[in-house]
């Protein structure tokens, strides 16, 4: 079998790369394949829009939560171990995801999904930052933000190819295949030795925040349900508001606690404040600008799931070509240029979908404002991620990539929440112009946070 190889052998650079981006494209596929799938679970299990957004809402609510505990464990433990169990952990909730015969049973196999997948981003973007420096670095960020983005618009087109031949649960299945690869990838590689103490974690932090984030989301889902809400309006809010309360308490906590789940020092690095800012911004837009068409394309205008999915592919396309060149573009002459223009492309793209007032050629419409999204998109996220992530010490990468994750994931899933507010309780075509004009001012919002906040240049102290 030889001698297991160690994280910083030049020649294991290549699989490692490979290995974290896959385990990365495990997560982030499963988080956008589930959408095209909506329409179809809710014929077969029911619930309409609230069932639709708790599918979603669930498996991001946990992530979410977790994601930031999830980075001080990779710190702690060591990124390749617990980046081995995450992908077996996923494996196995995925399967039962699968088997799920009820929508009560799906969401709550959807909620354990989330926990494991917390553990794959900070850990596979923490290995990136371990193995590569430099130049070299924020190339091999740009890859990795190519090929998780490109899952995050590949996976509705697998997911209608899927739908329409297999049925909805063979969604949940694929995701193994790229999990095993990871596995395989990863072989014998070892974690290299800490210096110093590991770091210690505080659970009380993460139960509040965990806690906040769960009330906040059954809040904004209930009071956004109409006919299909399963508490009373009163309690919804009251949730929605005990929610904002154990948000608060989290913080609070936080910031008082002597080995604190995000260290408030990260945050006086400006380029990591403002990025982070723009990355709640941007990806809320994203969050809600990609879960609303493909539910619009099937529900309102009858397309197949397979032809709602196409019709973001030429997006991918664009992400595969641009991603990595803009990264090392970023690389190079800095961010803020890519992190201004891109969210604000992207904006003009969502509001391109207001055309489909006009009633006809709508999914063209879609079809043509989902490219411009899609450009804006491959545009501003290798450089906001390497802005974000060379600001942190290498020594802190796992909680640094899990709180600019946990950020993204929270705007998602807040965004995602207030869908059925925005869409008036059912999806229509004055619902989804709405949901551009949302979407569009999030983007475009992010790009101003980029340009008034990032600065070239700006690199962490080890």
């Amino acid at each position: 079998m030889g001698t297991p190889t160690g994280l910083h052998d030049p020649r294991v650079r290549g699989r490692m790369l490979a290995a974290a981006v896959l385990a990365s494209f495990v997560s982030f596929l499963d988080g956008s394949i589930t959408n095209i799938a909506l329409p179809a679970i809710d014929r077969d299990l029911g619930g309409g829009v609230v069932t639709q957004q708790w599918v979603v809402d669930g498996y991001l609510l946990t992530l979410s939560a977790f994601i930031l505990l999830s980075g001080a464990v990779s710190d702690a433990f060591g990124r390749l171990r617990v980046l081995r169990i995450a992908l077996i952990a996923f494996a196995a909730t995925s399967l039962l995801c699968a088997l799920a015969p009820t929508a009560g049973v799906l969401v709550a196999a959807r909620l354990l999904q989330g926990v494991a997948g917390a553990l794959l981003v900070p850990g596979s973007l923490g290995l990136i930052i371990a193995v590569f420096e430099g130049p070299a670095q924020a190339k091999a960020i740009g890859s990795w933000t190519a090929w998780t983005s490109v899952s995050s618009l590949f996976g509705p087109v697998l997911g209608g190819l899927l739908v329409d031949g297999l049925g909805w649960r063979s969604v949940f299945v694929i995701g193994l295949v790229p999990a095993a690869a990871s596995m395989l990838l990863l072989g014998r590689v070892r974690d290299e030795a800490r210096e110093g103490p590991a770091p210690r974690i505080d659970l009380p932090s993460a139960a509040l925040a965990a806690v906040g984030l769960g009330l906040l989301t059954v809040g904004l889902i209930e009071v956004g349900g109409g006919r299909d809400a399963v508490l009373p309006r009163g309690w919804a809010i009251a949730l929605l508001l005990a929610g904002l309360v154990g948000l608060a308490g989290f913080i609070a906590r936080d910031r008082r606690a002597a080995h604190p789940l995000v260290p408030p020092a990260l945050f006086r690095t400006r380029n990591f404040s403002a990025g982070n800012l723009a990355t709640f911004f941007v990806y809320g837009g994203l969050g809600i600008g990609f879960l609303v068409p493909g539910l619009y394309l099937q529900q309102v205008l009858r397309l197949p799931a397979t032809t709602a999915a196409l019709v973001g592919l030429p997006a991918t396309v664009l992400l595969i070509l641009l991603s990595g060149r803009f990264g090392a573009l970023s690389g190079r002459i800095g961010p803020r240029v890519f992190m201004t223009a891109g969210p604000l492309i992207a904006a003009a793209g969502a509001l391109m979908w207001l055309l489909i007032g006009l009633g006809t050629g709508q999914a063209v419409v879609v079809a043509a404002g989902t490219v411009v999204v899609g450009l804006g998109l491959s545009i501003t996220v290798a450089p906001l991620t390497a802005a974000v992530l060379g600001a942190v010490p290498e020594a802190e990468s796992g909680i640094g990539s899990a709180v600019n994750n946990a950020v993204s994931r929270v705007a998602g899933l807040i965004t995602t929440a207030c869908a059925g507010l925005v869409l008036g309780g059912a999806v229509s075509t004055a619902g989804f112009m709405r949901t551009a004009v949302v979407a569009a001012v999030l983007l475009a919002v992010g790009g101003a946070v980029s340009f008034a906040g990032i600065r070239n240049g700006q690199r962490a102290s080890s």
